[in-house]
């Protein structure tokens, strides 16, 4: 679930929409038999994670006698994932739920007026406590609501207990604690933080990560257009970052992801940047929660910065052609029951979108309480918080940031260029 996961935005690179089509059509030929691929007492759901196949097929258990439905996940194991579901979308084949993300990657997909209005469902969900009030505006567009959550995780520096003792550090409260422990580590030759950007979209985490711990007000003005990516606040933050690059406290940037938790058991890596859905992947390396790893969130640079965690949300919709439409539209109004939720909480090893359950994790349910406890500025992920063009660029950006950190002005002017004309196109209807 890491590279391809929940909260993995797939690949990020522009794939062209010939090539989509191609893997569109097989796709929809083979789901041709059945609605859409589903089978009686089902209704299918297209995803891009292959590895969520029994989780869902769990949570379809919960569901079916609360929703009268089940769900028959389609896996879709493509870069042009986007791509295809937008044109089975316009095709009587589509599926019943598709997968998709939050903030303007959804409002993207509402454009195409391919996917159901789901306002009447939120406002049952909102009235029973079952969805964070905060999460409609990242769900909606043009005033109504296209998207009900599919999880909601939060971007946290997970770390190796046995290697802060081993070395005699502790958890950090300030920056300088947190750099210190990073120096401590790289002396004792063990690579202090995972950073990668490998499968593209991994490139934005440290990017976004110190951004908003410089200036949590400035990340919500930039994402939302009214600041510049040459401003300093992001020199600042792209100059802290190229200084961890340049003392060897980064993984090189072609590191594989998937091999972090396994890493980190090693003894080879001390902390790694990522969502709260990589609990899942310490489970699956072997690592106990509590006794190999734990998490925290990270400092702010500086005291008086306000704290913040950056936070997202995948979401299910609902096609307006699909061919079970009322199934799928009970399917997702149930979505976020308690007694659905307790099972897919605890198969993804993360928290749940309903606020009411909590995790069985202790890793992920003692972040739970300090988030609830400490009430830190939620922040949308980089990846869906502007349109969508314009991340996809930046985030190739960064990557080259990444291997070549000392263009750190040049990718900073690309990335403000690039700003002006998406957020044009954007406002025109055309990206």
């Amino acid at each position: 679930m890491r590279l391809s996961s929940p909260s993995s935005p797939m690949v990020g690179r522009r794939s062209f929409l010939t090539g989509a089509a191609g893997v569109g059509a097989a796709l929809l030929t083979g789901c041709a038999k059945g609605t859409g691929g589903s089978s009686a007492g089902t209704v299918s759901l297209y995803n891009d994670n292959a590895t969520w196949k029994s989780g869902f097929a769990k949570t379809g258990n919960a569901l079916k006698p609360i929703a009268g439905s089940g769900l028959s996940p389609l896996s879709v194991q493509t870069a042009s994932y986007e791509q295809v579901v937008k044109a089975a979308l316009s095709t009587s084949k589509a599926a019943d739920i598709a997968k998709w993300w939050s903030g303007y990657r959804l409002q993207s997909l509402a454009r195409t007026h391919g996917i159901s209005d789901l306002s009447s469902v939120w406002s049952q969900i909102a009235a029973k406590g079952w969805v964070q009030p905060g999460l409609k505006d990242s769900m909606s567009y043009q005033g109504k609501v296209y998207g009900i959550p599919l999880y909601e995780s939060y971007y946290v520096i997970f770390y190796s207990k046995p290697l802060f003792a081993k070395y005699g550090l502790k958890v950090p409260t300030t920056w300088a604690e947190f750099t210190s422990n990073a120096a401590v580590l790289k002396k004792n030759n063990v690579t202090p933080f995972v950073s990668s950007e490998n499968g593209v979209w991994p490139a934005l985490e440290w990017f976004q990560e110190i951004l908003s711990k410089i200036d949590p007000d400035f990340y919500t003005r930039l994402t939302n257009n009214q600041a510049k990516y040459t401003d300093e606040p992001v020199i600042h933050a792209m100059t802290i970052w190229q200084d961890f690059i340049k003392k060897g406290w980064m993984t090189s940037p072609d590191f594989d992801q998937n091999t972090g938790p396994a890493q980190m058991k090693a003894g080879k890596i001390g902390m790694f940047l990522h969502g709260t859905w990589e609990s899942q992947g310490y489970t699956e390396a072997g690592l106990k929660p509590g006794e190999d790893y734990d998490a925290f969130i990270m400092p702010t640079v500086e005291p008086s910065v306000r704290p913040s965690v950056i936070a997202e949300s995948g979401v299910l919709t609902v096609p307006t052609r699909a061919r079970k439409h009322d199934a799928a539209m009970k399917v997702v109004s149930s979505w976020l029951d308690p007694r659905v939720q307790r099972g897919w909480s605890d198969f993804l090893q993360d928290t749940s979108a309903n606020p009411t359950v909590p995790a069985t994790n202790p890793v992920i349910l003692g972040l739970q309480k300090t988030i609830a406890s400490t009430k830190p500025e939620l922040l949308q992920r980089y990846w869906e918080a502007s349109p969508p063009a314009l991340i996809e660029g930046n985030v190739q950006d960064l990557g080259d940031f990444m291997v070549h950190p000392d263009k750190l002005q040049s990718v900073a002017k690309s990335m403000a260029g690039r700003a002006v004309t998406e957020w044009a196109n954007w406002s025109k209807g055309i990206s």
